[in-house]
């Protein structure tokens, strides 16, 4: 059967090699199943516009449940190497009976355009399970270090202590965040192209609203010619991807410096670990430059979405309908790993107590809280009790001393050479630069104070029940418009 009147010859052979082959393959491995629901409904659509009666139904619906991967190929003379066409000539030269307004009135284009969101859909529901798991797993990591004093750096320098559950939890709280972001995204991207045609709709009562509900979508597209020209789903979806591994990327720079000899506040098990093959002493965790470097990936997908679509022209282009989609699997299967990693790195991460502690014990953490006491107590202003401070823990570091050591005499003297002649009592200090007492000593909440941490940690708790319920909602709708279809189609 010809495809053309207009086109007399058969598709090149190095163009379908380099461009119709791949991509032929590219959609059979990935859009196949999409392609197949969006036939059985718009069979459906055929019947109830009496242009197909039941048994051209029948026959057709049992003819599209035969078509396989195995059984479609990319064949320039006979499908032009399309998987639309394909599937067209599979079922054609197999109907027996005249079913000739079967794919009347109908194009490519928003049908191509639907099964991209439909597939971009179902692996937004993939990527959120993982980011589901990794948050439950971030939790429990910070619920079991929400009382280890931890170092926390500013300008790379050491600033105030924290704690890993602090810490984690922050991290908890961006993944959380993202799950709400790719929620968002989902239901805006979830609205249905068919009717809209090649791209200013099509001449038949399509009953659009249905042909949505069916194959599960929250609505159908407004306007055709956004339908078939927009794919602003991969950039949203790409948008947000990128920026989460932006986060990933810093969080484990912390954990690269972290786990260095250097700071050896971290450790992994040998199975997570690597050597050098020159330096026996080593014991390298190559993992997390692996996570590192994989988060780069992601953000290049975003780019090369969006200057593969910048300066197109608004309506239906295989450049911006394929060839800038080209890495969209690849990125989902990308993001995919690289979470499965942190989780797996998260879910064996070690922190060495003994060596944050001496960390914590070693600086002068406690120059906020001594100048908030300056301030409260000796009723001096707060600037210039900064400068007492500020003073104080430089002439300690100068004797030696350790910032438990205390020196209440030098305190009191440095404040009568900044002008305030006040006496404080022996154990005024004592508390002042005391690990446990600074972590304490924050209340607000949010900070880094274990009872306000674990606050934190109960409604982050909440909130990801919340979410995982909302995302089992999106797929249950999906899955039920399925069965749904499946009923109608065979009168179950």
């Amino acid at each position: 059967m010809r495809l053309s009147g207009r086109i007399s010859e058969n598709p090149n052979e190095l163009l379908h090699r380099e461009i119709l082959e791949p991509q032929f393959s590219y959609e059979l491995k990935h859009l196949l199943p999409w392609y197949i629901l969006i036939e059985k409904v718009m069979l459906l659509e055929y019947q109830r516009l009496n242009l197909l009666d039941k048994v051209a139904v029948n026959k057709i619906a049992h003819l599209l449940n035969q078509v396989t991967e195995k059984s479609l190929h990319a064949d320039p003379k006979i499908n032009m190497s399309d998987i639309c066409f394909a599937i067209e000539q599979y079922v054609s030269q197999r109907l027996r009976a005249d079913s000739a307004s079967w794919h009347m009135d109908r194009s490519r284009n928003d049908v191509q355009a639907c099964a991209q969101i439909m597939y971009a859909r179902q692996q937004l529901i993939v990527q959120s399970k993982e980011l589901i798991k990794l948050a439950t797993s971030v939790c429990h990591l910070a619920t079991k270090t929400v009382n280890i004093p931890l170092p926390g750096y500013t300008h790379y320098q050491t600033a105030q202590i924290m704690t890993p559950g602090f810490y984690m939890a922050a991290v908890s709280e961006e993944i959380l965040t993202t799950l709400e972001k790719l929620l968002y995204v989902y239901d805006n991207i979830n609205k249905c192209p068919l009717g809209a045609g090649a791209m200013t709709g099509v001449e038949l009562g399509w009953d659009r609203k249905r042909m949505a509900t069916l194959l599960g979508f929250n609505h159908y597209t407004n306007h055709a010619l956004r339908a078939v020209a927009s794919r602003d789903w991969s950039l949203q979806i790409a948008s947000e991807m990128a920026n989460f591994s932006v986060f990933l990327s810093r969080i484990f720079t912390d954990f690269i410096q972290w786990g260095s000899s250097e700071y050896q506040f971290i450790d992994l098990a040998d199975q997570f670990s690597g050597i050098s093959s020159a330096m026996p002493q080593k014991k390298n965790f190559t993992i997390l430059e692996r996570i590192r470097g994989k988060t780069a990936h992601i953000s290049a997908f975003y780019f090369d979405f969006l200057i593969a679509q910048r300066n197109t022209p608004f309506t239906n282009l295989v450049e911006t309908s394929k060839e800038a989609g080209t890495f969209v699997n690849t990125m989902f299967s990308t993001f995919n790993s690289l979470i499965k990693l942190v989780r797996m790195v998260i879910d064996n991460l070690e922190f060495n107590e003994n060596k944050t502690l001496e960390v914590c014990k070693r600086d002068f953490f406690g120059g906020f809280s001594l100048a908030n006491k300056l301030t409260l107590h000796a009723n001096i202003p707060f600037r210039s009790a900064q400068v007492i401070v500020g003073n104080y823990i430089v002439r300690v570091r100068e004797q030696k001393l350790k910032p438990e050591q205390t020196d209440i005499r030098l305190l009191e003297e440095i404040c009568i050479e900044n002008g305030y002649d006040t006496k404080f009592e022996d154990e005024f200090l004592d508390d002042c630069f005391n690990v446990k007492n600074d972590l304490e000593n924050k209340i607000s909440e949010g900070s880094t104070n274990p009872l306000q941490v674990k606050k934190m940690l109960v409604r982050q708790s909440e909130q990801l029940i919340h979410l995982k319920k909302e995302w089992e909602n999106r797929e249950e709708v999906v899955n039920k418009a399925y069965e749904e279809l499946t009923n109608q189609l065979y009168d179950r």
